[in-house]
């Protein structure tokens, strides 16, 4: 069996399409291994994957940092340089090492955009390195710029030849900056394992030791736009829902909930956020309230809100399983998060706490399927106003629809494919 080894790091919405992608490479006779945050190799092999650590998980970092993990979270939702500086940049060593020792004797990398690592070690392997882009923004389209705090200088959609050539610009003086910013340490660790230096800019060029880039997300929310490479391919959304990593159902008390009356609304921080929720939950209870629905919350721990008669509060819940049975989805504009409402033909209010969540809830909106609010303006009365500006019978008719062509996406065995006849080709 040829052995792949697929490599993420971050949370749920990074852990799931790698472990979809990977069972559908295991279906098709490929001996799979799994790299992630240690945290997370329990979960893998439940998923019935290989698992290795090449990164620490969500705790240790938070230990590293000398932060609680509210703290943690809240610190780098709030600045993403501080993300690259403190965390992504000083786990690239390590990682590079305990990555290249999975990779014995590995055809194939497969590999998230944030593990810096690999394409260090496609090269030194000489194995074809594949990207995997889970946010539309990744692809830094001057056609289609992403729409984030960071990127408020870009000329945003509709662009035109001037906008684009704007738009080209400002990638290229971003690139000199994150190569003046990060070439000394990238280049470090190229040096200890035999290769010369790059000048490439991490995030914002493709290695070059990519053969393959798949965007694992619906066309429907971000279609291949002209600028991208040929061997650029957009899959559809990789889809695995599981809390512990093997099979599950929904909890009784949730169905129960859900069977008893009208659908509700669903409101979600993903797995990340709500480390450091604020007062999310409480609000969207008293939103709900306000607005005479019923409500799900999904709070990824049980301290943030009691349940109710008419407020059923969970840890977790298979999203592909829950979300069809919403009324609406309220979430943070994760791109698990987001492609799962999608599939649901469900209307979407997002609610961005960092990052590509901005970018997908602007990319809801232009699709009519949603709206956005601001975290900082998350407020009772906000909340209800745009949860009812969601729910009108246009915004459910469009969700619905654009639900059911999405709902027919496989990405993951879209992405096994291509990656399949890749190797097939290079025999």
């Amino acid at each position: 069996m040829r052995k792949i080894v697929l490599a993420t790091i971050g949370l749920l919405g990074d852990l799931h399409p790698f472990i979809a992608i990977g069972l559908a490479l295991k279906a098709r006779g490929f001996a799979v291994v799994l790299a992630v945050p240690a945290d997370h190799v329990a979960k893998v092999e439940l998923a019935g994957l290989t698992g290795v650590a090449i990164v620490g998980g969500f705790d240790t970092l938070a230990e590293t940092l000398g932060l609680p993990p509210d703290q943690a979270a809240r610190r780098i939702m709030a600045d993403q340089t501080y993300l690259m500086d403190r965390i992504l940049m000083p786990w690239l060593a390590g990682s590079t090492t305990a990555l290249d020792e999975a990779m014995d004797g590995a055809v194939a990398l497969v590999a998230s955009l944030f593990v810096f690592a690999a394409p260090i070690v496609a090269e030194r392997r000489g194995v074809p390195l594949v990207n995997v882009l889970l946010q539309p923004m990744a692809t830094f389209s001057a056609y289609s710029p992403p729409s984030t705090p960071d990127f408020r200088m870009m000329a945003h959609v509709p662009t035109g030849p001037i906008g684009r050539a704007w738009n080209r610009a400002v990638y290229r003086v971003m690139r000199g900056v994150l190569r003046h910013r990060h070439a000394r340490p990238v280049n470090a660790v190229r040096a200890a394992h035999g290769l010369p230096p790059s000048t490439q800019a991490l995030l914002l060029e493709t290695p070059a030791a990519t053969a393959l880039t798949l965007c694992c997300y619906s066309p429907r929310i971000a279609p291949p736009q002209p600028d991208l490479p040929a061997t650029t391919y957009v899959t559809g959304c990789a889809v695995f829902d599981s809390d512990t990593g093997a099979p599950e159902m929904l909890d009784p008390a949730l169905d129960a909930f859900l069977a008893d009356g009208p659908a509700p609304l669903v409101f979600t921080l993903g797995s990340f956020a709500t480390f450091a929720p604020g007062d999310f939950y409480t609000t969207a209870a008293a939103a709900a309230r306000a607005l005479g629905l019923r409500a799900v919350l999904l709070t990824g721990t049980d301290a943030h809100a009691v349940s109710t008669e008419q407020v059923h509060v969970c840890r977790y819940a298979p999203h592909s399983l829950l979300f069809p049975r919403a009324c609406a989805i309220i979430h943070h504009g994760g791109a698990g998060s987001t492609g799962q409402a999608l599939r649901a033909g469900k209307p979407q209010l997002v609610v961005p706490h960092m990052g590509d969540q901005h970018d997908n809830g602007r990319r809801i909106e232009r699709m009519g399927v949603g709206r956005t609010l601001s975290s900082r303006r998350f407020t009772t009365a906000r909340a209800r106003a745009a949860v009812a500006a969601i729910l009108t019978p246009d915004m459910r008719s469009e969700a619905a629809r654009i639900g059911a062509e999405v709902s027919r996406e496989n990405g993951a065995d879209a992405a096994a494919a291509r990656i399949a006849t890749l190797l097939i080709a290079r025999g």
